[in-house]
């Protein structure tokens, strides 16, 4: 510090002094807090924005991954769902085909049994949803075994494909012989139908 200074500061009162280092230290504490304590105050407010915005990104990540895996969740047991139905349903891409896939079904089933067909006769198919009924119907021979007819009808319903008895018609043949029965029955399965094809069509055309 120099001397004038000093010799200007001797000469001033107390009072002048003490207002003067006052003065001096309201400006020391003003620089501090301007080159100091602001810019680590600004600092600390923009690192909290950053965590806050950090943690938002990291959430929102975490939401698209969980709705992402719902999603594909969903689709993986919707595509199952099809493909169960699939292999539920008669294979052939029209309703002839279908019938006669039908018909050959039916036929081992019964030679399998013992139960004699006489006739087939395939019938109009039907129109279902998404799905098209196909069916035949069977007129068998007089059969005195009761539980080989049973064992058909049995595992006719158990094939993979879906199939029904939609009508049965039972006769005996004979009253002298009541174990003795004959008679006819109408038998559907399912394939794809129109509607279905065309959905398949469309979501192929979709597709790049």
């Amino acid at each position: 510090m120099n001397r004038p200074f000093l010799s200007n500061l001797s000469k001033v009162s107390f009072s002048q002094r003490k207002f003067l280092w006052g003065l001096i230290a309201v400006a020391v504490a003003l620089g501090v807090y301007t080159l100091l304590i602001v810019p680590l105050v600004e600092a600390k407010k923009k690192a909290d924005q950053e965590i806050a915005l950090t943690q938002r990104l990291l959430q929102r990540y975490a939401e698209v991954l969980q709705n992402r895996k719902t999603v594909e969740e969903g689709l993986e047991r919707t595509l199952k769902q099809g493909e169960e139905i699939q292999k539920r349903l008669l294979s052939g891409e029209t309703p002839q085909l279908g019938a006669a896939n039908l018909q050959d079904m039916v036929k081992r089933l019964a030679e399998k049994n013992n139960l004699a067909i006489r006739s087939f006769r395939s019938l109009d198919p039907k129109e279902a949803g998404s799905f098209r009924r196909i069916s035949v119907q069977i007129e068998f021979n007089p059969t005195s075994s009761m539980r080989s007819l049973a064992q058909f009808l049995y595992e006719l319903e158990l094939q993979e494909k879906k199939i029904t008895i939609s009508e049965m018609d039972l006769l005996v043949f004979n009253p002298r012989m009541p174990n003795t029965i004959q008679g006819n029955m109408i038998i559907s399965a399912y394939m794809k139908g129109g509607k279905g094809r065309e959905r398949e069509k469309e979501k192929g055309r979709e597709k790049p």
